[in-house]
């Protein structure tokens, strides 16, 4: 196992082409880890794709044989399929290992991972292990949901359903492009194309895409409850989840109903504003894709009681779904480089 101690300042991001990944790396170089060697890798089709690090020009490389050596942490930001591919030699290099892709939680071996978002740990009530060696941050949604449930909880929470709404950034630049392409083709009454969703995306709320598409909307159900099994579990149950795609092109925006032991709207705010949750003052406009961008919290409406049953609450809120994880990403770099 190599050394950290030869190289304790050299960071890699696997998946630096990625939305993911450009905005990790901008916030490291805002951090404390300004000045760290930082190497981008990622798929070869992504490879020499000329960007910068550090202020300096820099060439994203392949993954090859030692690209992991002597690192001290290594992110994860790629696609799932390139972070199972190469997850095993990063955890072998001897280095931190952060994956934001979700994989390493998914993965079934006996390697444990650590689940974190900043605000966990007292929500749980128990500190996370930082001696491991593999952690995985949630992603906006996970994180939405995981916070919430722990929240409500402390309010006797007996039935929580969410329903979180995924932005065509999701699938990545390529997905960015589909569908302004094809919003451009449709007011121009033109034919489109549809190689990323086999759908008609543009101006179009979906439960799935076509069956052509490698994006799959379970995918993304499937690594939510993923996450948030391993935040809540043994604290509160699993709440019912369900994804829909929404014609938007960043923020991830979820609508929740909850049960709970109170009348009182106030109690709520209480406890998800000691969650971390930004709470929308009454009378403003509530949160929205466009609103939280660039934001490094979680914001949450004013909770609406459901006039059907007392102590039935909707709650409404929206997160950076680029920036959050990036953001939380650093944060736990912080914690594991004192």
């Amino acid at each position: 196992m190599p050394s950290l101690e030869r190289d304790s300042h050299r960071i890699v991001i696997a998946g630096a082409s990625s939305l993911l990944g450009a905005e990790l790396k901008s916030l490291l170089e805002e951090s404390k880890f300004a000045g760290w060697d930082l190497r981008l890798v990622d798929e070869e089709v992504a490879a020499g794709t000329l960007t910068e690090a550090g202020g300096e020009p820099a060439v994203i490389q392949p993954v090859e044989k030692g690209s992991f050596d002597r690192a001290h942490l290594i992110f994860f930001t790629g696609s799932l399929e390139f972070t199972k591919a190469n997850l095993s030699a990063a955890m072998h290099s001897g280095a931190k290992v952060v994956d934001l892709t979700g994989a390493a939680l998914e993965a079934a071996d006996d390697t444990p991972v650590v689940a974190w978002f900043p605000k966990l740990d007292s929500l749980r009530g128990e500190p996370s292990s930082l001696n491991g060696k593999v952690f995985g941050v949630l992603s906006a949604a996970a994180t939405a949901a995981s916070a919430l449930a722990l929240a409500l909880s402390k309010l006797g929470l007996t039935r929580m359903s969410v329903v979180h709404f995924h932005p065509v950034s999701e699938a990545g630049r390529a997905g960015i492009e589909e569908m302004e392409a094809q919003t451009g083709k449709l007011l121009s009454f033109q034919p489109f194309g549809q190689p990323v969703f086999d759908t008609q995306v543009a101006f179009n709320m979906l439960d799935r895409f076509g069956a052509g598409s490698r994006q799959k909307l379970r995918s993304a159900v499937a690594r939510i409850r993923s996450e948030v099994g391993a935040c809540v579990s043994n604290k509160v149950a699993l709440p019912a989840l369900q994804v829909l795609f929404a014609p938007v092109f960043y923020g991830a925006t979820f609508s929740v109903c909850a049960d709970v032991d109170v009348l009182d709207g106030q109690k709520i705010v209480e406890v998800c504003r000691e969650a971390g949750f930004v709470i929308v003052p009454e009378g403003d406009a509530g949160p929205s894709n466009v609103s939280v961008a660039a934001e490094n919290s979680i914001f949450l409406a004013q909770p609406e009681n459901d006039p059907s049953k007392g102590n039935t609450f909707w709650l409404w809120g929206a997160a950076d779904n680029i920036r959050l994880p990036a953001w939380n990403a650093v944060k736990l770099a912080e914690k594991l480089v004192p």
